[in-house]
């Protein structure tokens, strides 16, 4: 059983992963189809300066997304080496034995409380268990009987009987 989720189940790891590689792929393109429609114009003697001026700015923005996109690559791969290093604390996972009646641990005897001049001089007693013990009842034992109503009195206080 582990205490942290794996990398390979992480949600965010994958989205960052997934949009950095599209970053980078958008970028190349980008860059790619600009680089191609400046060198077309350049070559041709009757273009106009205004599509050279801007296929850079395109070629700048697809330069910016593959940048962010190898960034985020790099940042993957950074968190991926961090996990890998960092110390897995060895779980053990008890088994139960559901066939066994016994409790895991004694329940202390109920202790009364000691008195204030008793508490000061002597060591500190066990801790008190506030909690009942639990009662099994077998599926073949008799139903429980009804409890006994309460009468009234004459003057309508309750009374037993």
């Amino acid at each position: 059983m582990q205490t942290r989720p794996r990398l390979v189940t992480s949600i965010p790891f994958w989205v960052l992963l997934v949009l950095s590689v599209a970053s980078v792929i958008g970028g190349l393109v980008i860059v790619f189809q600009q680089i191609d429609a400046m060198q077309a114009v350049l070559n041709d003697p009757n273009a106009t300066v205004v599509t050279v001026y801007v296929a850079q700015s395109w070629a700048i923005v697809g330069a910016v997304l593959l940048g962010a996109g190898a960034l985020g690559i790099l940042t993957t791969l950074a968190v991926a080496a961090v996990v890998s290093t960092r110390p897995r604390p060895d779980v053990s996972v008890e088994t139960i034995d559901w066939t066994n009646d016994d409790e895991s641990a004694p329940e202390a005897p109920f202790a009364a409380a000691p008195t204030v001049a008793a508490a000061a001089t002597t060591a500190p007693a066990a801790p008190l268990v506030l909690e009942d013990a639990d009662v099994e009842t077998p599926s073949d034992a008799p139903a429980p009987a009804e409890a006994v109503p309460f009468e009234k009195d004459a003057d309508g206080n309750p009374a037993r009987s």
